[in-house]
């Protein structure tokens, strides 16, 4: 099984509903999933993108805000989302950005140029693949995580303006 990258825009109304389904039910499961075009799965690629950002002085905003959009806020409000049910334990529980993270992590996703960040992985395609932490990918290597990174660009923007929160887990 492979562990993938979730992300799912929520309200506060939607955070309550599940803290209260999850009091109200036997075995603590909250109930209700978010509507199909709140959720993004952007797979692994933004670990590798992260990872190639670390020690990388260009790359430290990236970084930086990468780190948060994945990781989350470990003070979020929602251990009720730390449920078989919801997840399956793999690494942490649920955890939200706080609404004025969701706007700082948008505006430094946005501000990145992608491009220029992936202008430095060796020619080689196994040595790039190894740089990103993809040994054996096939195919381009920076293709790969651009095309998930702009997802979750255009994700977090959408929270941004629809005043949502982001929830992150991985599953």
């Amino acid at each position: 099984m492979a562990l993938t990258q979730q992300f799912a825009r929520v309200t506060p109304e939607y955070s309550a509903r599940c803290r209260g389904s999850a009091h109200d039910s036997p075995g603590a499961a909250p109930h209700g999933d978010p509507p199909p075009d709140d959720l993004l799965d952007t797979d692994r690629a933004l670990w590798g993108l992260l990872r190639y950002c670390r020690g990388t002085a260009r790359c430290a905003p990236l970084h930086a805000a990468l780190d948060r959009a994945l990781s989350g806020d470990a003070d979020g409000d929602i251990g009720f989302l730390d449920h078989d049910e919801v997840y399956d334990g793999c690494a942490d529980p649920p955890r939200p950005p706080a609404p004025a993270a969701v706007d700082a992590i948008t505006r430094a996703l946005l501000e990145a140029d992608i491009d220029q960040v992936l202008a430095g992985p060796p020619d080689d395609p196994a040595a790039a693949a190894s740089a990103v932490g993809f040994q054996g990918f096939r195919g381009d290597v920076c293709v790969y995580p651009v095309e998930h990174f702009l997802a979750p660009c255009a994700f977090f923007r959408g929270a941004r303006l629809r005043g949502r929160c982001v929830i992150v887990w991985i599953d």
